[in-house]
């Protein structure tokens, strides 16, 4: 399945693979997201799989946000490639 990224009112749904072919379209969706909004969310459960790509992707949001003092909010349960990735760099 491609990527899809639809989104209603700053709630981002993301679908599909998420890896190095698909990593454009994410780019290209949350460039400057933030000088655009305060607030955003985004939910991964509908990604079926993510390759280094993709959790860079995801990470690079998380710290754009963090740098910016921005309020970045990624629910569902998605890919555990992600989860595990953050639990490892969270007890680094």
């Amino acid at each position: 399945m491609n990527l899809r990224i639809t989104n209603c009112n700053n709630f981002f749904k993301i679908k599909g693979i998420l890896n190095k072919e698909s990593i454009a379209l994410f780019e290209e969706k949350f460039d400057n997201i933030f000088d655009k909004t305060d607030i955003l969310k985004v939910s991964i459960e509908g990604i079926e799989s993510m390759d280094r790509y993709g959790i860079s992707a995801i990470t690079n949001l998380h710290n754009e946000a963090k740098n910016r003092n921005k309020n970045l909010s990624i629910i569902g349960y998605g890919c555990n490639d992600l989860y595990s990735y953050f639990k490892t760099t969270a007890a680094a």
